[in-house]
């Protein structure tokens, strides 16, 4: 049965790959498993700890953070004791190896379908987090390694993103909210994370102008200055570029004192403490309860 205690802690870290260290910070401090006690009183692991556990080394191993993988977690709590068992019919891992297989074979029109069909089984956050997002991620991996050429890399992902791009404005917005932009931070590429941000903000009626990667300091300026938004939401994944993104929100700053600047990437959770504390403020957060947290207090600030 799922919640019959099974595997004891070594057991489950081999089975799953991570150490016991780690498998024990992860229940501390996000409280995502559901052990029972031995007779002896040793901690046992169920079936449903060890789906759990299988899916979030996935997503950990796709490049999300353990923060952000146990978000979208959250975000899924219709299906959190039902999850997938590998090869059934139309999950979403097995709907996201066929959308690949037919991306990397140049059959817009199938895999078009096959989305259509996704949104028809699924939610729009779980479609576009966990099937869309998700192989995002997948291709930028496979195009790292050297397994997929650039053209199959640039197709694939100028697909998926204009898919979602549709989304974003099929959403309504919400005149009473202010404007907001989002874009990468200095030299950042991956946009997943800020697409998924992105999603948050439409489907709770903001306006966001997203801009996406490669965008040059100075014509983020004049974009702000041009649209005068409230909020400008930059994404940054890698440290070597933490510290040219924290240099751009203060610049944006001083030059538009009104702006409200909000900062998304695990790798604000990595700078020293004296950094950190000074960008506090402007952290996001890497979880749906942390960015409305923000967001409603920096609203509040709204004259």
């Amino acid at each position: 049965m799922a919640h019959e205690g099974k595997y004891n802690i070594k057991a489950i870290s081999n089975m799953v790959g991570i150490q016991p260290g780690t498998l024990r910070a992860w229940e501390r401090r996000y409280q995502i498993l559901n052990p029972v006690r031995n007779d002896s009183g040793h901690r046992l692991y169920t079936e449903e700890d060890l789906r759990k556990l299988k899916w979030l080394t996935e997503k950990v191993s796709g490049g999300f953070t353990i923060s952000q993988a146990v978000s979208l977690l959250e975000t899924e709590s219709s299906t959190v004791g039902t999850f997938e068992e590998e090869g059934e019919v139309d999950s979403p891992q097995k709907i996201r190896d066929e959308l690949l297989t037919m991306l990397l074979s140049f059959e817009e029109g199938k895999a078009q379908d096959l989305i259509n069909h996704a949104f028809s089984l699924y939610s729009v956050e779980k479609v576009v987090i966990d099937i869309l997002g998700s192989l995002l991620v997948t291709v930028g991996d496979m195009w790292e390694k050297g397994q997929i050429t650039s053209a199959h890399e640039h197709y694939t992902t100028q697909v998926l993103k204009t898919r979602i791009s549709m989304i974003f404005y099929s959403l309504p917005s919400n005149g009473l909210l202010p404007k907001a932009i989002a874009v990468c931070g200095p030299n950042e590429t991956h946009e997943v994370g800020l697409l998924i941000f992105t999603l948050f903000l439409r489907r709770k009626g903001f306006e966001v102008i997203y801009l996406g990667s490669s965008i040059e300091d100075k014509d983020v300026e004049l974009i702000v200055k041009e649209v005068d938004p409230t909020f400008l939401f930059m994404s940054c994944t890698m440290m070597e570029n933490a510290e040219k993104t924290l240099n751009l929100t203060n610049q944006m700053i001083k030059k538009f004192p009104h702006l409200k600047v909000g900062l998304g990437g695990y790798v604000f959770d990595g700078l020293d403490s004296k950094r950190k504390g000074e960008a506090q403020p402007f952290i996001l957060g890497n979880t749906k309860e942390e960015w409305n947290s923000w967001l409603t207090k920096k609203l509040a600030e709204i004259d």
